[in-house]
């Protein structure tokens, strides 16, 4: 194999396939998640599925009504431990849709 430079069609036909590589950005998702990260960064590009993030609005919901009705401290305390997860996973998806 020569290392001179490749004839123009040829080069022409490389450069469409590398730009062609780079707008597939669920490719150059997959290329960056080889590499090593951080637990903050593996817990930040988590994205949930939208049934999860359907059961923890329902449970925050539920949650957040009965601490309403009742006044009790657990189930304030269980809503307030539940609703930043829902929020958080909530994000996560909307970002995943909106990137894809």
């Amino acid at each position: 194999m020569s290392t001179g430079r490749l004839p123009d069609r040829e080069q022409r036909i490389l450069n469409e396939i590398e730009r062609a590589l780079s707008r597939d950005r669920r490719l150059v998702r997959r290329l960056r998640s080889g590499r090593k990260r951080p637990v903050l960064c593996r817990m930040a590009s988590y994205a949930p599925p939208l049934w999860a993030v359907m059961l923890l609005t329902a449970v925050s919901l539920a949650l957040l009504t009965a601490g309403a009705v009742t006044s009790e401290p657990g189930v304030i305390w269980a809503f307030a431990a539940v609703w930043p997860l829902t929020l958080f996973c909530a994000l996560r998806l909307l970002c995943r849709r909106a990137e894809s």
